[in-house]
């Protein structure tokens, strides 16, 4: 394991970015790759295994769907509901249940990353280097934790990149050629059924092939079965979520609607600047500053190349840089330009970072190769991210440095409710739990005791999940524990009419491994009227 050394690091860059490898240096990458899977996957399975971590917001509620099984949800699809429903099954409802996907979709997606460099473009190692930008990328080393939409969505599109890529290349043998295009209408499906994004796929995919068939690349016979698998995927996968959106009103497609800033209030201003610094600063901390810098110095190198034949200055052929290309800068250009119109959440341009890793590695090779004072420098810098980020949830930081302090304190503030239930209340068998959030419902269900099943009042928000299920209309007489975030002197308008008594506000600071955690304030209501506000509108 000595390359470097016996190499020199110019002749390692040059083997990463421009000749194929020798098979010596093939297995050694090969062997490297398995390691650094294992040592990922191992490090985010103790993290979860000890408990560093309380399960995020969406994450309690993607739990908390499990117990209602549909097919399709207010704001998803169900695959993440199936694939929860699998990892509880084999370790219960516990963290480790629900995030067991997220662990195995990190190794899953790390895999399909090196074997499509490694196997299908021969660049063992450039395979080996995409691994390590990946494992030092927020973004990558949080979706590899916590069981969210965008783990399985990340495999789908990759996966579906590599079939693409396979299924257009004429040295792959006709066979494996047909193999891949029709393994790209079960993972177009899956995409779809993990987040609506997976849309966006089968356009991006005709029209590469369409660009390889303009330049007499694309092997004959190609089209029709892109195009068979391709719109297969699409409406196997859409179809349940179609069927499930007309028996509830369109409100799934309303939401996204509303979030994309095509209908609602946002709508009627078409250009706002307040929203695009925190976006762009957002894109940045998702890859960290020196990553994005070599992504966007690897996109548009790859952008330039993409318009010649042969390989350029990235070492890739130009088929590669047309793939590529276009599936990173539409996409991420589109939020970058559409963040100016209305607020878009971090992760909605994830899946262009499936190019933008192979794009963020072939451009940190270029710069090594060609700029040979600063390589310990990177290497030294890149090992130190690795290790601060990697092991961040198990350092000793202090509480108000501590970015995963916002996901601490749940598991403490279950215990509270629950011994407030047996003790504040006559008759704790009649009581029930809600919060006007979500996430506070979701969570409490998770946390409290015996996972009760708990409510989300709608209040001043828009419409949930929760808001299609039945409330607790039917638990008239009932009393009730109402939870609100932080330090707080009084409820929520709406609130008083839901009971005949209501305490005052019980302060609560939860703790977690001994340190102080969240806040929370918890109120007392007796004699529950029946009264629960329903709203319209608020997609």
């Amino acid at each position: 394991m000595d390359f470097p050394g016996r190499l020199g690091y110019n002749r390692l860059a040059m083997r990463i970015v421009m000749s194929p490898s020798d098979p010596d240096f093939a297995r050694r990458c090969d062997r490297l790759a398995l390691a650094l899977v294992l040592l990922s996957v191992g490090v985010r399975l103790l993290i979860v295994a000890t408990g560093q971590i309380g399960l995020v917001q969406d994450e309690a509620q993607y739990w908390d769907w499990t117990r209602r099984p549909q097919w399709s949800y207010y704001s998803k699809g169900p695959l993440i509901a199936w694939i929860i429903t699998l990892g509880t099954s084999l370790f219960g409802d516990t963290e480790l249940g629900v995030r067991a996907g997220a662990l195995f979709g990190s190794a899953l997606l790390q895999t399909i990353l090196y074997l499509w460099l490694s196997r299908l473009w021969k660049r063992p190692g450039l395979g080996l280097l995409v691994l390590a930008v990946a494992n030092t990328a927020p973004m990558f080393l949080a979706s590899g934790v916590l069981m969210t939409t965008d783990n399985p969505l990340l495999v789908c599109w990759t996966g579906a990149m590599f079939c693409l890529d396979a299924a257009t290349r004429p040295e792959v043998s006709p066979r494996r050629r047909a193999l891949a295009a029709w393994a790209l209408a079960p993972l177009v499906a899956l995409g779809v059924l993990a987040k609506y994004m997976m849309l966006v796929f089968p356009v991006l995919a005709l029209l590469y092939a369409f660009i390889l068939h303009r330049r007499g690349i694309l092997p004959a016979g190609t089209w029709g079965r892109l195009v068979a698998a391709l719109a297969l995927g699409a409406a196997f996968g859409f179809l349940p979520i179609l069927v499930w959106n007309a028996q509830n009103g369109f409100v799934g497609f309303k939401h996204v609607g509303t979030l994309a800033g095509v209908q609602g209030k946002t709508a009627a201003r078409l250009i706002r600047f307040d929203r695009f610094p925190d976006y762009v600063g957002s894109q940045i901390g998702l890859m960290t500053p020196w990553w994005f810098v070599f992504m966007l110095m690897g996109g548009w190198l790859a952008a330039k190349q993409a318009r010649l034949d042969g390989a350029g200055a990235l070492g890739v052929e130009s088929r590669a840089s047309v793939l590529l290309s276009l599936f990173f800068w539409p996409l991420w250009g589109f939020f970058i330009l559409w963040s100016l119109h209305t607020k878009i959440q971090p992760n909605w341009s994830a899946v262009s970072y499936a190019a933008g890793f192979v794009l963020c590695a072939l451009g940190f090779a270029r710069y090594w190769q060609s700029r040979g004072r600063l390589r310990k420098l990177w290497a030294s810098l890149a090992a130190c991210i690795f290790l601060v980020v990697a092991l961040e949830p198990v350092l000793p930081l202090p509480a108000a440095l501590n970015p995963a302090g916002r996901l601490k304190g749940w598991d403490d503030l279950g215990r509270e409710v629950e011994r407030l239930r047996l003790t504040a209340f006559d008759d704790p068998e009649r009581v029930f739990i809600f919060s006007e959030q979500y996430d506070m419902t979701a969570a409490l269900a998770f946390y409290a005791p015996g996972q009760p099943r708990t409510y989300n009042a709608w209040l001043s928000r828009r419409m949930t999940q929760y808001d299609l299920w039945p409330g607790p209309e039917d638990r008239k007489g009932w009393d009730a524990i109402y939870v609100r975030k932080d330090f707080k002197s009084g409820v929520e308008p709406g609130v008083e009419r839901m009971c005949e008594s209501l305490s005052e506000p019980i302060h609560y600071q939860t703790v977690f491994k001994g340190e102080p955690a969240r806040r929370f304030s918890i109120f007392l209501c007796r004699g529950y009227t029946g009264y629960w506000p329903r709203q319209t509108g608020q997609y």
